[in-house]
């Protein structure tokens, strides 16, 4: 069995956060290939499906970002699912907007999602890193990666996730240098990156504690979709 989670924070008022890529590409995943419906379970939400050969439980963690890994950890528990067979789909800042890069093992860099999973099952898993882009100043972070997407991003976002649930069998198979040439190939042309002006349209977060600490909840692709072709 393959544990594929998306990383995100619940809750339908930040669906559209930068740092909800995660719960994005794995809804749009289960959508893809016809998985079971949701379900509550493990702190989560869960479903269950098959792609390359090999049955996927999908999870979308449902406590906050930084408390992750306790989901994680009971799937893992329950099922003894080997590290290996663990990809985690997450948002990385150290990436241009629309590129994806696998990576298996290494630190958490600062995200709270891997940090908490690392605490719960070790870091040797595998990762799907999205790019989100930096917004340049580190005191910006915060807002950036719990501001919504713009508009402008669905010509490249909307064509990624699409990239990546069809070249997701091979996460499945263990090929994951063919599942990240299988989105490139597929995926739309990454943005021109501008110049850090030290300017964000990323809204302000909700009553944010310390962004180091605590990350404020997000939500699925489909409402992400439907709003971006509502306002076009």
């Amino acid at each position: 069995m393959l544990l594929l989670v998306g990383l995100g924070n619940p809750g339908a008022k930040y669906a559209h956060n930068r740092h909800n890529i995660g719960f994005m590409a794995v809804d749009e995943i289960v959508r893809r290939h016809e998985f079971g419906p949701w379900r509550s379970k493990f702190d989560a939400e869960i479903a269950e499906g098959r792609m390359g050969g090999e049955k996927v439980l999908a999870m979308k963690p449902q406590t906050y970002m930084n408390e992750s890994g306790r989901a994680v950890g009971k799937a893992v528990q329950f099922f003894k699912i080997p590290i290996h067979k663990i990809v985690v789909i997450h948002d990385e800042l150290d990436l241009a907007p629309g590129k994806v890069r696998m990576k298996t093992g290494g630190g958490h860099a600062g995200h709270n999602g891997l940090r908490s999973i690392d605490a719960h099952a070790g870091n040797a898993y595998r990762r799907v890193r999205m790019g989100i882009g930096h917004p340049g100043r580190k005191e910006l972070v915060t807002h950036w990666v719990l501001g919504d997407f713009a508009r402008a991003d669905a010509d490249w976002l909307n064509p990624l996730l699409d990239a990546v649930a069809g070249a997701a069998p091979y996460l499945a198979q263990g090929e994951d240098s063919r599942f990240q040439s299988e989105v490139a190939r597929n995926a739309a042309p990454p943005p021109q990156e501008k110049p850090a002006s030290g300017k964000t349209d990323a809204k302000p977060a909700a009553s944010a504690p310390e962004a180091a600490k605590t990350d404020t909840p997000g939500g699925p692709f489909a409402a992400l979709t439907r709003l971006i072709r509502r306002e076009d």
